[in-house]
């Protein structure tokens, strides 16, 4: 939410705000990003005037930099405060406010100390700004002042970890909200175009080859392969290119065409963009890599610790299972589900027409309360399935969310001798019941049962969500609005259909390494993932990597060995992105075992040191000389000159076939599928459109129920490899 509000000792109270948009598939409104103020309210709305994003995707990670400009029209000055959804897995560590012309880049502090910062300088009337994170929903930036009759601009750069799935990489620019807060969204009303100009423009650079790239959601957006390592893609919108003589509502411009030929015969314009859909973005790779180890690094000349950062891409050789199972249906009826339900039904039509006859089925219901819909399982003849639907048709969502009740309902009373997959499908956050994540945990902990969590538009609380998952060794997706669920589809589909490798562990040896991270959910690996881990090392020289994990209850080691450099300096950034995995653990034993005081101070202390914005952590911006007063060091705009120095050095780079592969000499996975799964014969996925084309998107609520119902045919596990 961006919430202008004029400064009390000038006027009245006035607000504005800008909110994510709503993720909707079938309904007739979708609540944009946009700039909104309370429906009573008389003054001019302000205006976006520009918006550009520029992303940059490379050596297994992506830098996400937003620069806005905001107009205020009204004749008094005002205070503004921009929300927007918060990114999966991004660690902000970079902002910066224009003051008098030029911008000044943020500190990290201790997040109340921040906020009376920033509120004892617009006191003073002086510049000033800061960044806060509220919890797994947003980050709040607020700016003061903004002049009246007067722009302000603000820039915010985030990063993120990439992988890819089968050979697909995939990043989202977050633009729509989950539309789940009823009361603030009957409170707005909202100004959601971008007025002047919007731009988005992404480059993926990788040292193993690129046959492919989709924009699913912008079938408009300018794609052009560079070479065989590197493609780009761009959206440009300029409302001052358009013209009255052959204007015909189309606002997309090329980026090719000169501004300056066109301005001079401007007599009408129209909006540049309007800010209601997800940006995603998916790359594929060629078909036959070979299954690899990757590893950047960073340790600067004269620092005694360096950071790096593992790539595991295993082979193909997780087995295909055959054997039916019980599968249970947990589905959110909640009141923000309306407009999608019609999809809904269709979707579990035809999934529920893919079991096998050995296979039974059971549907839970959820808004302030569970039911069970199918009162306990059922056969999947076709008749059984018809008599559902047609009940199924009757029901009317609405209510809140009792997710704990929900998922209790439906774990209950299963049967022990047959394997059992819960798909649980939210587009919300638990607001009705139980709503300790702790409890969510316990719950499902000592349960033999694998979750597969889809987990809808950008207002779920994914936190959550991803934890459950990962307590039940099973897998969480992510879906857009933008989603090409096609795509999404076939990546569930292999995950459930192969074995996985269970209770796995990493270890690197022979540096004085230490500090290791891993992404919260990589206990458990499944067909076309990758593992992606982040550690120190304090002497360079060869080290040993060992993967050790369980299929089908047998037990599997893999390792090669790998040399960390004395001094790497193209990669300053991962020294942020492990600490962000190390703060991940940190909340994550907050989080199940209860406030640690010893634990927040850890994150404090973490996030100051490498510069990140967490749930107790704050950026703040203040002139240069109140930094100096308040004792607060620049440390942070050391850390960005430093990253910025190195992307412009990369920028400038070359990229060479597998040049972070470290295991070409040894090969880590040797057994006798060596290469990477791949999804290069659903050639729909991921469209190498060399340029103009983006292609297109189906209704996501079918093709998620397919994809959580077609595996039934051949399902991931036996009973018997569970039991280890």
């Amino acid at each position: 939410m961006n919430i202008f509000r004029q400064h009390k000792t000038f006027a009245p109270l006035m607000t504005a705000l800008v909110i994510g948009s709503v993720f909707t598939t079938a309904a007739p409104t979708v609540h944009a990003a946009g700039l909104l103020k309370p429906n009573n309210a008389v003054y001019a709305d302000l205006k976006i005037k520009e918006h550009h994003v520029n992303v940059v995707i490379e050596d297994m990670y992506a830098t996400t930099t937003v620069e806005q400009v905001f107009h205020n029209p009204n004749a008094s000055d005002l205070e503004a405060i921009y929300s927007f959804p918060v990114p999966e897995k991004a660690a902000v560590g970079e902002f910066s406010y224009w003051i008098n012309g030029q911008p000044v880049t943020g500190e990290v502090v201790e997040k109340q100390r921040a906020r009376k910062i920033y509120e004892e300088e617009k006191q003073k009337g002086h510049e000033t700004a800061l960044v806060e994170k509220d919890e797994y929903k947003t980050f709040d930036i607020s700016v003061f002042p903004v002049k009246a009759n007067q722009d302000v601009k603000i820039k915010l750069v985030y990063l993120q970890n990439t992988q890819t799935d089968t050979g697909i990489g995939r990043y989202v620019y977050p633009l729509e909200e989950g539309g789940v807060d009823e009361q603030k969204l009957s409170f707005w009303n909202r100004n959601e175009v971008v007025e002047e100009k919007f731009s988005f423009n992404a480059r993926v650079r990788t040292s193993y080859p690129i046959d492919g790239l989709r924009l699913p959601e912008h079938p408009h957006a300018s794609l052009q392969q560079i070479n065989q390592h590197e493609w780009s893609a761009s959206l440009l919108n300029n409302a001052a290119i358009h013209r009255a003589d052959d204007y015909i509502g189309n606002t997309t411009a090329t980026a090719s065409q000169p501004e300056d030929q066109l301005s001079t015969q401007l007599t009408r314009s129209a909006p540049a963009a309007s800010l209601d859909k997800d940006i995603l973005l998916y790359w594929r790779h060629t078909p036959n890599l070979p299954a690899s180890v990757d590893m950047i690094a960073y340790k600067g000349p004269d620092q005694k610790k360096g950071t790096f950062k593992l790539t595991l891409t295993p082979g193909t050789d997780l087995p295909i299972m055959n054997q039916g199972r019980d599968w249970v249906f947990v589905l959110d009826i909640s009141g923000s589900m309306k407009g999608k339900f019609s999809s809904l039904i269709e979707g579990v039509r035809e999934g529920l027409g893919k079991l096998s006859p050995s296979d039974r089925f059971r549907i839970v219901l959820f808004n302030n309360h569970a039911q069970n819909f199918t009162r306990g399982f059922l056969s999947a003849d076709q008749q059984t399935v018809n008599d559902i639907i047609q009940r199924f048709d009757q029901v009317q969502p609405g209510n809140g969310t009792n997710l704990y009740s929900g998922l209790k309902t439906g774990i209950d009373n299963l049967d022990s001798d047959r394997s059992t997959a819960v798909v649980l499908v939210t587009d919300g956050v638990a607001n009705v019941g139980n709503t300790q994540k702790s409890q969510f945990l316990k719950l499902l902990e000592k349960r033999d049962l694998r979750l597969f969590t889809f987990i809808m538009g950008n207002s779920a609380n994914r936190p959550l969500l991803e934890e459950m998952t990962r307590i039940s060794n099973g897998f969480a997706m992510s879906i857009s609005n933008s989603d090409d669920i096609v795509g999404q589809l076939m990546l569930a589909q292999g995950k459930m259909t192969h074995a996985s490798m269970r209770d796995i562990q990493i270890e690197v040896d022979g540096v004085r390494s230490k500090e290791l991270v891993k992404p919260r959910l990589a206990n458990t690996l499944y067909h076309g993932e990758q593992l992606t881990v982040l550690g120190h090392y304090y002497k360079p020289g060869e080290a040993e990597v060992r993967l050790t994990g369980t299929v089908n209850g047998k037990k599997k080691t893999y390792s090669t060995r790998f040399n960390l450099p004395e001094t790497a300096i193209d990669h300053p950034e991962l020294d942020r992105l492990w600490a962000f995995a190390a703060i991940e653990e940190l909340q994550a034993e907050i989080d199940f075992l209860g406030t640690n005081k010893d634990a927040e101070q850890a994150i404090v202390d973490t996030a100051v040191e490498y510069g990140l914005v967490t749930d107790y952590t704050s950026m703040l911006v203040v002139r240069d000389e109140v930094f100096k007063a308040l004792n607060i060091n620049r440390d942070n705009l050391k850390r960005v000159e430093k990253e910025q120095i190195a992307r412009d050095a990369r920028n400038n780079q070359t990229i060479t076939a597998q040049q972070h592969r470290v295991d070409a000499q040894k090969p880590m996975f040797v057994d006798t599928q060596s290469a990477q799964p791949n999804q290069s014969q659903q050639r729909a996925t991921v469209t190498p459109a060399r340029s103009g084309s983006g292609g297109g998107a189906v209704s996501p609520w079918l093709l998620i129920m397919i994809a959580a119902s077609i595996a039934l045919l051949q399902l991931t596990r036996f009973k018997s490899s569970d039991s280890d």
